[in-house]
């Protein structure tokens, strides 16, 4: 079991200028952008343009914060606008998507998954969790305080794992005057 802080995982510039994308997880540890079995990432989308394409890769999205964006592929392949928070978007890697600003930088939380190697989907909850209870995965607390055991999780940080193991319940918390409690869930099994 990993533990990740969103603020201290430095931006990699996108090679078009448009954003940055800040790495939580990638397996196998390391592998680049054309070797990775599974991905998650948040990124800063700051200019319209396109995204990278990923052949063989099937992709999730889910905006986090900003105005949002309006994707579009050829032939109708894909015509989004992601502007609501929390409601993940599922498409493939391949396809050549343009991406255009609704208003000002937006970032969003991404999942990308080798296609026939890995199965899983993002998901939003507000109830208690087990983090390790799948083969692999990733949580990442979007509002609100969570606690696992004696440690308390703010907004941007989180866990992933890369084999399933028993641990303590991932547990939302109340407090005066907090925001709801709200987590990213990914669970992810080898197909």
């Amino acid at each position: 079991m990993q533990r990740l802080d969103l603020a201290a995982i430095a931006p990699t510039p996108w090679k078009n200028g448009g954003g940055a994308t800040r790495e939580l997880a990638c397996w196998p540890p390391g592998a680049g952008t054309g070797a990775f079995d599974w991905r998650v990432s948040v990124a800063s989308v700051a200019a319209s343009g396109p995204f990278s394409a990923y052949p063989g890769v099937e992709r999730q999205i889910m905006l986090l914060a900003g105005d949002g964006f309006h994707l579009q592929a050829p032939g109708g392949a894909l015509d989004h606008r992601l502007d609501q928070p929390w409601q993940p978007l599922a498409f493939a890697g391949e396809l050549a998507v343009q991406c255009r600003l609704l208003g000002g930088a937006s970032t969003d939380f991404n999942l990308m998954l080798r296609r026939g190697r890995w199965q899983g989907r993002v998901q939003v909850l507000r109830q208690a969790c087990l983090p390790g209870s799948t083969p692999a995965g990733l949580c990442l607390v979007l509002a609100g305080l969570w606690r696992r055991g004696g440690d308390m999780l703010t907004a941007g940080q989180g866990l992933w794992w890369s084999s399933a193991e028993a641990g303590a319940e991932l547990a939302p918390q109340a407090g005066p005057g907090a925001d709801e409690p709200v987590l990213a869930w990914v669970g992810l099994a080898r197909i």
